[in-house]
């Protein structure tokens, strides 16, 4: 009998044991699901953390309320309550069954039958529960098997899965990056490919949200090349290709030689043809936030200058923007890196009153003069304040002198 480690961190999160005291686990009307179950089989750190229920949504808020926890109805008419517990919150939904679909959203009902509830669920490791109170897991599909395989499988028909939610095209080949074997399951890939305009009829925020999760995973590359051979992001991002595929390889090669985490941002942009533009574009029709969009223009910008320190491109675009830049420019050395570590862009020690007080009479030339001292200050390389002072001294005099 398969069971889930009692030891893990996750499972002994402050306030976890009140909830499903709440949610009467003991008779057996709460067990955990999805990510939580699959990652903590795999021995792998549990984030967001699902209990799937008998009871009714609103029996749920009651009791919760009655043991003293904030619940939130974040998706009561789908069966969804949010308890918020010290250590995070937990995603509570009763079990369901659907009635219809139109490949973006479900009407359900509620079901008492666990196995009906599993059936609506895209992967077979993704429908395993586990017993809080023994951790005994309750498995329909044979999830387990295909979990010890590393083999990534839709429940039942492939195509009628993605016709109930568009979105599973993408989850797809981000669950096959990071838990298959790379071993493709011919049907499954057959009914995504047939299936990829259908992905024009999602919001582009879902669309976003799954595209950053697949290049956030730690070997994303194998399933992009199965993407774009299949046409999947065609329909939403056709500036993709293989050249942009071979650029977020690259790019990975040098994260894991530097020791920077991955971002699935700065993948994005490796993934994009080198065009600030286009890029904004791309963002823009992705419904990305104004930050990420920034981030993304930032990353393929051209240098404004050949010789610009890292440390002078990070005080211009920002330490994050600076390393983006570095790690995409396949012909910096890794070791402009080192500059940026543990480094915090310095504010300008000096200010336009100084500069006033040096003799330089109030008006434009006393912003132009200071933007003068600024650049020698960035030039080499972020002086202390004397060092400064000097440079003010300077600067003032040629001012003076341009006047006289």
């Amino acid at each position: 009998m398969t069971v889930l480690p009692s030891d893990a961190d996750w499972r002994h999160r402050s306030g976890l044991d009140g909830l499903l005291t709440a949610l009467d686990v003991a008779q057996g009307k709460a067990r955990f699901v999805g990510g939580a179950v699959r990652d903590g089989l795999l021995g792998l750190p549990v984030n967001d953390l699902d209990v799937a229920t008998t009871l009714d949504p609103h029996d749920v808020v009651d009791r919760l309320k009655s043991a003293g926890i904030k619940a939130v109805p974040t998706g009561i008419d789908h069966g969804t309550i949010t308890a918020i517990l010290p250590d995070g919150p937990v995603e509570i939904t009763t079990l369901r069954r659907d009635v219809s679909t139109d490949g973006r959203r479900a009407t359900i009902a509620y079901t008492d039958d666990w196995r009906e509830d599993a059936a609506r669920r895209d992967f077979t490791i993704n429908a395993l529960y586990a017993d809080p109170l023994t951790g005994e897991i309750s498995d329909y599909f044979g999830g387990l098997a295909d979990l010890a395989a590393r083999r990534l499988r839709f429940i039942g028909e492939a195509s009628a899965r993605i016709a109930e939610d568009h979105l599973r095209i993408l989850r797809y080949f981000r669950f096959l990056a990071r838990y298959g074997d790379n071993e493709l399951d011919s049907q499954a890939y057959d009914a995504c490919v047939a299936a990829a305009n259908s992905l024009m009829a999602l919001s582009r925020e879902r669309i976003a949200d799954e595209l950053l999760k697949l290049l956030g995973v730690a070997s994303p590359v194998h399933a992009l090349r199965l993407m774009v051979e299949g046409g999947i992001l065609r329909p939403v991002l056709p500036e993709v290709d293989m050249d942009g595929v071979a650029r977020v390889e690259a790019l990975m090669a040098r994260e894991a030689e530097s020791g920077i985490g991955g971002s699935g941002l700065r993948r994005l942009a490796a993934l994009l043809p080198a065009d600030p533009v286009l890029a904004d574009g791309v963002g823009a029709r992705l419904k990305l936030s104004n930050k990420a969009r920034k981030r993304l223009v930032v990353a393929l910008e051209p240098s404004a200058a050949t010789t610009e320190t890292p440390r002078a491109l990070a005080y211009r675009v920002g330490v994050e923007g600076a390393i983006d830049r570095l790690l995409l420019d396949v012909d910096q050395p890794l070791t402009a890196l080192e500059a940026l570590a543990d480094w915090t862009p310095p504010a300008l020690p000096i200010g336009g009153g100084a500069l006033i007080a040096r003799g330089l009479p109030a008006g434009p030339d006393v912003a132009k003069a200071l933007q003068a001292v600024q650049a020698l200050w960035v030039a080499e390389d972020f002086p202390d304040a004397d060092r400064v002072a000097a440079i003010a001294d300077q600067i003032v005099s040629k001012f003076q002198r341009a006047r006289q």
